[in-house]
């Protein structure tokens, strides 16, 4: 099913991101593992019950990690999805808990709520019809009636789309389903999670720089290793993008290129999951490390802050 599968982004302190996304926004803690590439650093998962695709947010939290700037070449903001009649909870939600947040609007015909994390990482609520029939999960405080059902979509800041909207609908199945302004908005068949990319033509616009609260790539789904090739070889072929050799992330296997307007694309697959290590009972409960990383385990945990001070 095409779709986000999943999309990773920057932190500064790892307990106020811990904190924030599972008490404050309701996500489930689906998997405490480290930066493969930086072991003394937490990458962290959240989504729904079980880590579905297209419902999993991801930080490397970098402790003092200078603020990111948004501009051209980024991701704009990214929205996550809960019912429509569910926005009147989420605004007093918000209120109460002291989270920035701006007026309601309107976007494609949708209500969208915008708001920040304390990174100042662009978030929005999009109030969808018909997303009460989802599984929500409750975290004991948020009802599960109100819970986010994993992503709308992405905003991305371009100087130009048309290339980029080539990928999108040539490699990824998107259609080009309206625009407002200057905003495209491109939409996968379906109505599930993470279904939704928009570009904002920026032309001219400040470029921007990575940091704490910029998103660092999106990760679009395959469904398995063959459907990545094949996505692979029409990046060659049709595109002249050359991405990455697969590499094993433990609950997916990812490719990655910087589609034309800049931003860090990953093509994920949707197997194994994230219960090919710890049952869906226990997700996110213990500190998950890669076989190649396991002898230097006492180590790794020795330098990582203890998350249960976000929960005290």
């Amino acid at each position: 099913m095409p779709g986000l599968h999943h999309v990773t982004a920057i932190a500064g302190d790892a307990i106020r991101n811990f904190g924030f996304y599972t008490r404050d926004l309701g996500l489930r803690f689906v998997k405490k593992t480290v930066n493969f590439d930086d072991p003394g650093t937490y990458h962290f998962y959240y989504g729904d019950e079980t880590g579905r695709p297209g419902t999993i947010l991801t930080f490397f939290p970098w402790a003092g990690a200078r603020p990111g700037r948004r501009g051209v070449g980024e991701t704009h903001q990214t929205a996550f999805r809960v019912p429509q009649r569910s926005l009147g909870y989420w605004t007093q939600r918000l209120t109460e808990k002291g989270i920035a947040y701006e007026a309601l609007e309107k976007r494609f015909g949708e209500s969208v709520l915008p708001f920040t994390d304390p990174d100042g990482m662009a978030l929005a609520l999009v109030g969808v019809p018909g997303a009460e029939n989802e599984p929500g999960y409750s975290n004991g405080d948020i009802p599960a009636e109100h819970a986010i059902r994993g992503f709308h979509g992405i905003t991305l800041l371009l100087d130009s789309a048309e290339k980029t909207a080539a990928v999108l609908t040539d490699v990824f199945g998107f259609e080009e389903k309206g625009r407002e302004g200057s905003v495209i908005r491109f939409k996968a068949p379906g109505d599930a999670q993470g279904s939704v990319v928009d570009i904002y033509e920026a032309k001219g616009f400040l470029r921007g720089a990575q940091g704490a609260g910029s998103v660092h790539h999106i990760a679009f789904r395959a469904a398995d290793d063959a459907a990545q090739g094949v996505m692979a070889q029409r990046l060659v072929d049709r595109h002249g993008l050359h991405p990455t050799e697969q590499k094993d992330r433990n609950y997916f296997r990812s490719i990655y290129f910087r589609e034309p307007g800049g931003v860090l694309f990953e093509i994920a697959t949707d197997i194994p999951g994230f219960a090919v290590d710890e049952p869906v009972a226990e997700l996110g409960r213990n500190l998950k490390l890669p076989a190649f990383l396991e002898s230097h385990r006492k180590q790794i945990e020795g330098v990582l802050p203890n998350l249960e001070e976000a929960t005290s």
